[in-house]
């Protein structure tokens, strides 16, 4: 005999009020290997139920009518995890539906041959363990992705990573700012994966990518015939995003057209394909992310104001690298590795730079003067050019190219307290700093009092 796994035997549970019609079914069953417990009402079931866990249960309804389908809604809604086979007497093809959509995995008419019965239980059963095993298969594999890389110590990141343990779990729209490659599309994972969305699907589109007749039609799907070379179907990213997060970067390049189907969308769930009139409805988190100064674009009318309501229930502001040169270390040594080193002169180097193009150009540069390098270090000779020289070193204004870091930061914290409508709580958890230290910083560029962006 070969000896494979043990075989689970079926925890079921029978309620009828025909104690012998009900022993009989469970002698039935019990010689069939289920271990079968047994009562006479919804009560006694119920407080079965809150006790352990059973596989199916066998309910017979008291009522053929739709007063019988209360006794489903009661068991229902005691959040009953096991599949449920509902017996009844005369019941019609509406009571039937009406079962299944409380939660009857199965309905069948009396009289059924036990035989009969057998088969739907198993066939329940053998549905609760496939879904149970879809879960653990998911949970496995989210186990197994590496969660989003976001490297940072300083106080600035730490206020990210803040708001994200807090707004994650929501199911909120959020809209993340920042320059292109200090890592938007990172921090949207980021969120998705801590939303009870996690195991659903997070779909991602940028703006900046495409052109605005591909882009609406990549957004909301299309229908055979709509446009030329549209020799099928395609649904859009929000029917494929649909019960999850769909993050849409670089927002602010779409188009006024599109911007009020986004927004419809928004308000009330709805949307049609390219060359359709028929309305379909979705459920989807929006998550966005801009390097645009959204309220200048508003009062440029390059953007609507309705939307930017829309999506901002909420701001995560990421600095750019310039701005938390403490983080670059870290950085570093989580692109180069641990067989890899750097020069002093390096580091100083990095340190200097202004990185315009943020961790983005940074990791950039490291793929390739890992790639010049020799004896896994890392020398002056093997950073890009422009780097090497130094020729981006601070920001400044003006012409005369003196640095004005004053100008600069009252600029930026100018912009946030603005984008923030004054509110000093979320200013500060947008700058990532302490309410304390942003009283400081309005005090000092002379934007407590009166404010007046410049």
């Amino acid at each position: 005999m070969t000896h494979g796994a043990k075989k689970h035997v079926l925890q079921l549970l029978l309620v009828d009020g025909d104690e012998d019609v009900r022993n009989g079914m469970a002698h039935y069953f019990v010689r069939h290997g289920h271990e079968v417990a047994q009562c006479h009402n919804v009560r006694q079931a119920s407080e079965l139920l809150e006790q352990k866990t059973f596989d199916v249960l066998v309910l017979d309804l008291p009522r053929p009518g739709k007063a019988g389908l209360d006794v489903l809604k009661q068991i229902h809604a005691g959040g009953a995890e096991c599949e449920i086979v509902v017996l009844s007497g005369g019941a019609t093809i509406e009571i039937a539906v009406e079962a299944m959509k409380l939660g009857a995995a199965e309905f069948v008419t009396k009289p059924v041959s036990l035989h009969e019965l057998d088969r739907l239980v198993r066939k329940a059963y053998a549905a609760r363990q496939l879904r149970k095993e879809n879960l653990q298969l998911k949970a496995v594999l989210r186990r197994h992705q590496p969660p989003p890389q976001i490297i940072g110590d300083s106080p600035q990141m730490q206020g990210v990573f803040r708001l994200i343990d807090r707004v994650g779990p929501t199911d909120k729209p959020i809209l993340i700012q920042g320059e292109s490659g200090t890592g938007k599309e990172l921090v949207a994972r980021a969120l998705h994966e801590a939303s009870a969305l996690a195991d659903k699907p997070l779909v991602v589109i940028n703006c900046a990518a495409l052109p605005e007749t591909l882009l609406e039609s990549e957004l909301f799907g299309y229908e055979r015939g709509a446009f030329t070379g549209a020799t099928g179907m395609k649904p859009g990213l929000f029917e494929v995003a649909d019960g999850g997060t769909l993050f849409i970067d670089e927002i602010g390049e779409l188009a006024l057209g599109l911007q009020a189907k986004l927004l419809r969308v928004l308000e009330d769930g709805t949307l049609r394909r390219v060359g359709s009139v028929k309305e379909r409805r979705v459920h989807v988190r929006l998550l966005a992310a801009t390097n645009r100064d959204l309220l200048e674009e508003v009062k440029e009318k390059h953007f609507r104001e309705d939307l930017l309501y829309r999506i901002n229930l909420l701001t995560i502001y990421l600095p750019p690298l310039r701005e938390r040169i403490g983080d670059l270390k870290p950085l570093l040594d989580h692109f180069t590795g641990p067989r890899w080193e750097c020069d002093p002169e390096v580091i100083r180097i990095l340190e200097k730079y202004s990185w315009p193009g943020n961790v983005r150009q940074l990791q950039n540069a490291i793929d390739r003067a890992k790639i010049l390098a020799d004896d896994n270090r890392i020398r002056v000779e093997n950073l890009p050019p422009e780097i090497a020289a130094g020729e981006c070193l601070v920001p400044h204004d003006g012409a005369d190219g003196e640095v004005d870091l004053f100008t600069h930061t009252r600029r930026h914290v100018s912009d946030m307290y603005r984008m923030h409508d004054r509110n000093k709580a979320e200013t500060a958890r947008a700058l990532g700093v302490s309410r304390r230290t942003l009283y400081r910083l309005l005090d000092k560029y002379g934007l407590s009092s009166t404010y007046v962006h410049q």
